[in-house]
């Protein structure tokens, strides 16, 4: 597999990939394949369990990541990427002009349509990985205070103003399908005196150090995990579905045709807890990406153990 990573720019995708294609040993190649990434751990994962898969399956693969939503949206409509894993909201939302959508069924099934009849993108089979937002406590205090929904915390809210503080990064404070329409939906509120804003990065931390009592975030976080926090369980299915599946240009599913029922098992195990203990092994474990991502093929009988 020939790995780079990826520039700021679509146009750095062009230079690069005329860098020439890898060595097949004298093997007959299955074809060639550019699968993108963004650029945070959960991509990484993703395009790498998906470039060895392919690799494994005979194809010679190229993995351009470390790119921004936008960037590697527009890397696959000017076919400089092949294929790579997006998340049903953000194609929804930002690419479509759609309003978001919480079930996640239906926001495939909308997403799939729109994008092929505007943008020639076809949406493989959607896996059970939801990275959508989330509300979280520190699971010990949680207990402590009988919380284990939303609904839950607004009663509790309610009957203890002021009592809690949360943190926030700016966007979700004011998105209308963040804590302003969470609030609404679910009949509470914080007040703005004990609404702490920060970077995304930092309301983790300031829950787990206690300095926060609820914390917004994205449901298959690692830190969740090590951190020993909860996310609550959205009882009224009121934040918009983020879930995953590979989008693919439909000029190479002609070519590739296979390659629809090749990837499905990928879409088929992989669901938000493997996705969070996968990025748990790569933050907190500092593992290696292509080592787990090979591991979970191997242990899911999806490739061959190594030699």
């Amino acid at each position: 597999m020939k790995k780079w990573i990826a520039g700021i720019s679509v146009a750095s995708l062009v230079a690069l990939a005329g860098c020439g294609g890898g060595d097949d040993g004298g093997t007959e190649s299955a074809g060639e394949i550019t699968v993108g990434g963004k650029n945070f751990t959960e991509q990484f994962v993703l395009a790498t369990i998906t470039s060895i898969y392919l690799e494994e399956n005979g194809y010679e693969v190229d993995e351009a990541t470390n790119m921004g939503s936008e960037v590697v949206r527009e890397a696959l409509v000017n076919a400089q990427v092949d294929l790579y894993w997006e998340y049903t909201g953000t194609a929804l939302v930002n690419y479509l002009g759609e309003d978001p959508v919480s079930d996640g069924d239906e926001a495939y099934n909308r997403v799939k349509e729109l994008d092929s009849e505007q943008n020639g993108i076809a949406w493989l089979d959607m896996a059970e990985v939801d990275n959508t937002y989330t509300l979280m406590m520190r699971q010990d205090h949680a207990e402590e205070l009988g919380i284990e929904s939303i609904s839950d915390l607004a009663d509790y809210v309610n009957e203890n103003p002021d009592e809690l503080s949360f943190a926030s990064n700016a966007e979700f404070a004011t998105r209308s399908d963040g804590l302003p329409g969470a609030q609404e939906e679910y009949g509470f509120e914080f007040g703005s005196s004990n609404v702490n804003r920060m970077d995304a990065g930092l309301t983790y931390q300031a829950l787990r150090d206690g300095d926060v009592s609820v914390s917004m975030g994205f449901s298959t976080d690692s830190r969740i995990v090590a951190f020993d926090l909860i996310s609550l369980e959205d009882d009224k299915g009121f934040f918009p579905a983020y879930n995953a599946a590979v989008s693919v240009r439909e000029e190479v599913l002609e070519e590739y045709p296979e390659l629809e029922e090749l990837l499905q098992p990928l879409a088929e195990k992989l669901d938000t807890e493997t996705m969070t203990q996968l990025n748990y092994e790569v933050d907190i474990e500092q593992r290696n990406e292509s080592e787990v991502a090979r591991e979970w093929l191997v242990e899911n009988d999806l490739i061959d153990e190594e030699e």
